[in-house]
């Protein structure tokens, strides 16, 4: 609980820090606040050059953060997430320390020059690094340090966006990837920690105001559903333009690798030079998006602009976020289709806002797949609840049409073009394609369904895992039985005349043909020592599996290795 605290404390002054370095850099290298919302302004600090300053703003910064990124941490290059995901399921959750500096300054650098991309990425990456650096400094175990590095991820969301909810489920759907009540715990207590501080800094109001907003008629339901299908195909298409233009700087740049942000710094200068709202992260460009103060055909191709300003920024070699960029996409073709909705049927459908709101929280799921994240994050971002119907209508079937469309998601699939996947086991795990059916054991004596229960209570204490098979007449396997449950059921003495069958229970299926790693994972979440192992049918026990079983595959495997 100390560590978490400290995790989300760190977390939190590390998002204000963060967020400074942006406005600063932002500042230095265009001379507005946010140029995205600029216009064509010319630079306060080198007039002469008019709007023209753009094609000089993503080069100097990447001539900055290019040789940073590339002596002292390679890792930081791009959205981060993908990282601290794959650090966490592969490496114990250790992430090098010097990464949330140099992530914090290239990121910063990248954005405040230009570079198209988000700052909630580069604060996980940054959280998750203050968490796992100090996980090693105090020398906890694997899974705590896994836990910790969930936390800083969690806290760098909270204090980022006042979303403590979001950073919480962000955490534990994306990076954890997993839900148990300890580490919930913990990195709730870290969320909070970090909103605190940044709601200290920051303010305590809601990222976006959502004009009035109330579900106009039933029907208005099928229009947000497909809103969610077509944000869900946005996503994906973002998904794969990103990677693609990723390829084709691959394959074109020939240079040095210290040097590629700043050359195709070029390229995004030119692109801003046509469209300056899409300089930075772009937030003052969604507002208006969502007040509805664009028109459609302006809407789309502020649409299509982020999706090739953010795909360049990182084929070029930047340091950002996707999240963000995903939003701003989200809000444009909301918009655009709630107005076309409204020109359409103006009886039927609600302001432009909401639907662009709607869409922000589709894209998202569309792109990271992570609806409960998405759902959580657009409730804090607006503090309406007035639009939670609607949105988890269209966050449901953006996330299944993604599903549809693509295996990977927009963080899976960088890893799995490593050669990553995170949803299989390594296969140098010395468990891996070991069968069950060739290390169970013979089944021990059932007990019958009609047993007395006094009775199983005797042939439970006698057997020396504490748990038997129940089986009908006919010997089809009902369940098995533990000694703990005999016992709670008998203790009252109103239970002497139940029959074995009554405390039968399933536990998670093991088949003769079940790969001995999966089944370790069913060996350690059952309520005993054992399992039963089934044939193919899943209706006749053939055999038992018991951690012995398991440690003397180890132990023929070591054994074959060495000799």
């Amino acid at each position: 609980m100390v560590l978490a605290l400290l995790v989300g404390a760190g977390a939190g002054l590390g998002a204000i820090a963060f967020r400074w370095l942006i406005k600063t850099f932002t500042s230095l290298l265009s001379g507005h606040s946010d140029y995205a919302a600029a216009g064509h302004a010319a630079n306060p600090h080198a007039p002469w050059l008019g709007p023209w300053f753009v094609l000089l703003a993503p080069v100097l910064a990447g001539l900055a953060y290019g040789p940073l990124v590339h002596r002292f941490a390679r890792e930081a290059r791009g959205h981060g997430v993908p990282e601290v995901m794959y650090a966490v399921a592969r490496r114990g959750g250790r992430i090098a320390p010097q990464v949330a500096v140099v992530k914090s300054l290239a990121s910063a650098l990248c954005i405040g020059g230009g570079g198209s991309v988000g700052r909630e990425g580069p604060i996980v990456q940054i959280g998750s690094a203050l968490g796992s650096t100090l996980g090693r400094v105090v020398k906890v175990a694997e899974d705590r340090m896994k836990v910790l590095v969930a936390c800083g991820a969690a806290g760098g969301i909270a204090a980022t966006f006042n979303a403590p909810l979001a950073g919480v489920f962000f955490a534990m759907e994306l990076i954890l990837r997993d839900f148990t009540a300890e580490s919930f715990g913990m990195v709730v207590l870290a969320s909070v920690t970090a909103s605190v501080i940044g709601r200290a800094a920051f303010g305590n109001t809601p990222f976006l105001h959502l004009p009035a907003f109330s579900v106009q008629h039933l029907s208005e339901y099928l229009l947000f559903a497909a809103l969610g299908v077509l944000a869900g195909a946005v996503g994906v298409g973002f998904t794969r333009v990103l990677y693609w233009i990723e390829d084709a700087c691959d394959f074109a740049w020939r240079g040095p690798e210290w040097a590629r942000p700043a050359v195709g710094g070029v390229l995004l200068g030119a692109l801003l030079l046509v469209l300056p709202q899409m300089y930075g992260v772009g937030y003052p460009v969604l507002e208006n998006a969502v007040d509805g103060k664009y028109v459609i055909g302006f809407l789309l191709l502020l649409l299509v602009g982020k999706i090739v300003a953010t795909s360049l920024t990182i084929g070029i070699g930047g340091s950002g976020g996707v999240f963000a960029p995903s939003l701003f996409m989200g809000a444009m073709l909301g918009a655009a289709y709630g107005t076309a909705a409204h020109h359409l049927a103006p009886g039927v459908t609600g302001p432009v806002g909401a639907y662009g709101l709607i869409g922000m929280g589709a894209v998202f799921a569309g792109a990271a797949r992570a609806p409960i994240t998405a759902v959580i994050i657009m409730f804090e971002l607006t503090g309406e609840y007035s639009i939670i119907l609607p949105l988890m209508t269209a966050i449901v079937l953006a996330t299944g049409t993604s599903r549809m469309l693509s295996r990977d998601t927009i963080y899976t699939l960088k890893l799995r073009r490593r050669g990553i996947d995170l949803d299989h086991t390594p296969p140098t795990a010395p468990l891996v394609g070991v069968p069950v059916g060739t290390v169970m054991e013979p089944v021990p004596e059932p007990l019958n369904e009609t047993l007395p229960l006094a009775e199983a209570a005797a042939a439970l204490t006698r057997s020396p895992h504490g748990i038997l098979p129940v089986i009908a007449a006919d010997g089809t396997y009902l369940g098995a039985a533990t000694a703990r449950t005999a016992a709670e059921t008998l203790a009252d003495g109103a239970h002497d005349a139940t029959t074995v069958a009554a405390i039968a229970h399933l536990p998670h299926p093991v088949t003769i043909g079940t790969d001995l790693s999966a089944a370790l994972d069913a060996l350690v979440s059952a309520d005993g020592a054992g399992l039963p192992v089934l044939d193919d049918g899943r209706t006749r026990l053939v055999g038992w599996i018991t951690h012995q079983s398991v440690l003397t595959a180890l132990h023929r495997g070591s054994a074959q290795a060495s000799a």
